[in-house]
């Protein structure tokens, strides 16, 4: 299951991209939490500094790898398990959801 990150930058956070705008990334890739992988990270304009989306099995995994992530970038997190909408076709006359996500464009299916 996919789930996207929206990520507020403390002060220090900032301060530390600033100096080191790597920062971001080494702080991905310094994340590692059995099952997790991060599928990009990206600056974004608005209210958040970056979004990430990482692909999990299950929501206590992605909270393990968000928390983490968070301690790394020195932020604050939002995270959010993403659905494909084909995942809410009704079929048979009762929602049915796949028990695996479907691969991100330009991500080869596993």
């Amino acid at each position: 299951m996919q789930y996207i990150l929206l990520v507020r930058l403390s002060t220090e956070g900032i301060d530390q991209t600033l100096a080191n705008p790597q920062a971001p990334l080494d702080a991905e890739r310094g994340v590692m939490v059995p099952g997790v992988s991060a599928l990009g990270i990206y600056a974004v304009l608005g209210p958040y500094d970056f979004t990430c989306i990482i692909d999990a099995p299950d929501n206590d995994a992605a909270a393990r790898w968000s928390i983490a992530f968070a301690a790394r970038i020195r932020g604050e997190i939002t995270t959010m398990p993403a659905v494909p909408i084909s995942h809410l076709q009704q079929r048979g006359g009762i929602e049915e959801f796949e028990e695996t996500s479907e691969p991100l464009p330009g991500q080869a299916a596993s």
